[in-house]
């Protein structure tokens, strides 16, 4: 009588630090301008990001994994609605977690003072990040044509908790 064996294969536990959300500071600012230029055709300046992290209704996280940067993204809160400014992932990372990561940050901090919810555009070409938005509770709600302006690409607009008409 042969035996078969039951259930999948017992995987090895890997030595992968664990993905840390937390606010971001200027001594961050090198790495996360290091994923910025690797992201973007037209990517922020050191300026605009402390500007960013200077206002008052701002906010600006990074993923580690371990000592290193990961992935960053900023946010800030205009008359009750959080507008998702910028999500980035270093490319070794992505599909692994961390912009979803990231995003339930933003909405455990941000959530309580979002009476109107939260906004966002991302470039209609983008699948993987309209993937995740969807999954995270983001809806389309319209398109501006035009809107990148590295190649007039058009921006799908999602909210998540709100729309205008709300306010």
């Amino acid at each position: 009588m042969s035996r078969a064996r039951v259930g999948a294969p017992r995987r090895r536990p890997t030595s992968r630090p664990e993905t840390v959300v937390r606010e971001m500071r200027v001594a961050d600012m090198a790495n996360v301008l290091g994923i910025e230029r690797d992201t973007y055709p037209v990517p922020w300046s050191r300026a605009m990001f402390l500007a960013e992290l200077g206002r008052r209704n701002g906010l600006g996280l990074v993923a580690t994994d371990g000592p290193d940067v990961v992935g960053y993204l900023m946010a800030a809160e205009q008359a009750g609605v959080w507008h998702v400014l910028n999500v980035s992932v270093r490319r070794p990372q992505r599909g692994r977690g961390v912009g979803e990561a990231l995003l339930r940050a933003l909405l455990e901090r941000a959530e309580p003072q979002a009476p109107s919810g939260f906004t966002l555009e991302v470039r209609v070409s983008n699948d993987p990040a309209i993937r995740l938005y969807r999954r995270m509770g983001f809806v389309d709600h319209g398109v501006r044509r035009g809107y990148y302006s590295d190649n007039g690409e058009d921006a799908l607009v999602m909210w998540r908790g709100g729309t205008p008409e709300d306010g």
